[in-house]
């Protein structure tokens, strides 16, 4: 892993939402925990293309208040189901560019299979319920907003998600 390009300070670890690059180095080094066998990251990435357009970056924003709020309420539901030992999530709001992180999760727990379980559950519903919204500038001038979820481009269909087609 990489730390941002950007000249900004990185997010802070106990922030949900933040306008700063996360820093997954200084969130994976505080994630470790003697009782778990297992630690899983998963880091939602900007790409620069999408529906077959190239990219120039995305923006983010959020009901910060209510998003950290879920976030928070998402979290203790996965550590209560799974038993973890570390549940962390952190999501950009703000210009992203391609290839910086827009949102992170990282589970930790005595076997691999909650924390993969869990990791997944987490930024499924973080991207499917959580109160944030992103535009995507594409290289032509062009741009598109959306939920943070894009499935509808894919299933066509805004209330099924990709995850539930099992085509991902």
């Amino acid at each position: 892993m990489t730390a941002s390009a950007s000249s900004l300070p990185a997010a802070e670890a106990n922030t949900y939402i933040s306008a700063l690059p996360l820093d997954i180095v200084g969130l994976l080094s505080s994630a470790h925990h003697p009782q778990a066998g297992a630690l899983v990251v998963f880091s939602g990435e900007v790409r620069d293309n999408n529906l077959g357009m190239a990219v120039a970056y995305l923006e983010y924003e959020a009901k910060e208040s209510l998003a950290a709020k879920m976030i928070h309420e998402i979290l203790d539901k996965a550590r209560e189901k799974w038993k973890l030992n570390i549940a962390v999530a952190q999501h950009r709001i703000g210009k992203v560019s391609v290839a910086e992180s827009a949102v992170v999760v990282i589970t930790a727990s005595p076997h691999r299979r909650e924390a993969y379980e869990a990791n997944r559950y987490i930024i499924d519903r973080i991207k499917h319920e959580v109160p944030i919204w992103k535009c995507e500038y594409f290289k032509d001038g062009s741009k598109k907003w959306g939920g943070n979820c894009n499935c509808e481009d894919f299933t066509g269909d805004p209330n099924k998600h990709v995850y539930e087609t099992g085509s991902y």
